[in-house]
């Protein structure tokens, strides 16, 4: 019965030091990835700001080509809103929304996700002409993590988890736009 006592204890103890520690973990991350498209940029940034064309060069959407989308609004304008409902927990059922687009420069999106958990997070891609037909591309996802959740974030490893994603769609996206 001693035994099982101080096993009790000792798990409240741990328990008690991994909550304490939470408090000291930031919980933001953010993860950017780059790359050079041989198109001009304002090309690529019209591309870019029609979220339809993810269908393209997106992991995500390329995981379940068959997950049920939905869309509202005028496609590549501020308040569009592209939502996908997928069985692939690793797709799950989400939406994200056009929040934001400085003409030939930035596009801002919220990303609400809803399965398999729930998440609010933000993505960005920035255009950069780098020549009369090239363009530097960023694709960048911006999250943050509450207590006590963003413990996790010292044993996970957000660059490689998004970024290993981001850098395939870019693949993908300049694979896609140099055709």
């Amino acid at each position: 019965m001693k035994f099982l006592k101080k096993l009790f204890y000792g798990i409240l103890v741990l328990i008690a030091l991994f909550l304490i520690a939470a408090f000291f973990v930031d919980g933001k991350y953010s993860v950017e990835k780059k790359i050079v498209v041989n198109r001009p940029s304002a090309e690529v940034y019209d591309y870019l700001k029609n979220l339809k064309n993810q269908a393209e060069y997106s992991v995500w959407q390329k995981i379940d080509p068959q997950m049920k989308k939905s869309y509202i609004g005028k496609d590549g304008t501020v308040g569009f809103v592209s939502a996908w409902e997928s069985n692939n927990d690793k797709v799950g059922k989400g939406e994200q929304e056009l929040t934001k687009l400085i003409e030939g420069q930035r596009i801002e999106m919220e990303l609400r996700f809803f399965e398999p958990f729930e998440a609010n997070d933000k993505a960005y891609f920035t255009t950069k002409k780098q020549g009369l037909n090239s363009t530097e591309v960023s694709w960048g996802f911006k999250g943050e993590m509450s207590y006590p959740t963003n413990l996790f974030l010292l044993v996970m490893d957000m660059e490689e988890l998004i970024g290993k994603d981001l850098e395939e769609g870019l693949v993908n996206l300049k694979s896609q736009l140099e055709k």
